[in-house]
């Protein structure tokens, strides 16, 4: 399988639309009732962060070079 390089900011972004897709699910069951104000300002606030922390990560990567392929193993 190919690694993939750990992208913080895609994973804020997935965290974010997970729970406000389990919180919008959970009280159309009627098991949680959500407040409105914060499902609504919860998308705001998790792409904001994630995109302070691409930024971050931006300008953190920029001086460095970037990653070499790691050796194949080998299989014996």
């Amino acid at each position: 399988m190919k690694r993939h390089r750990f992208e913080p900011a895609r994973l804020i972004s997935g965290l974010t639309a997970l729970t406000l897709g389990t919180g919008y699910g959970l009280d159309a069951l009627g098991l949680w009732q959500a407040p409105g104000l914060w499902l609504f300002l919860a998308l705001p606030a998790g792409l904001f962060l994630s995109g302070l922390t691409a930024a971050v990560r931006a300008t953190t990567r920029r001086g460095t070079s970037p990653p070499t392929e790691p050796p194949p193993a080998s299989h014996i």
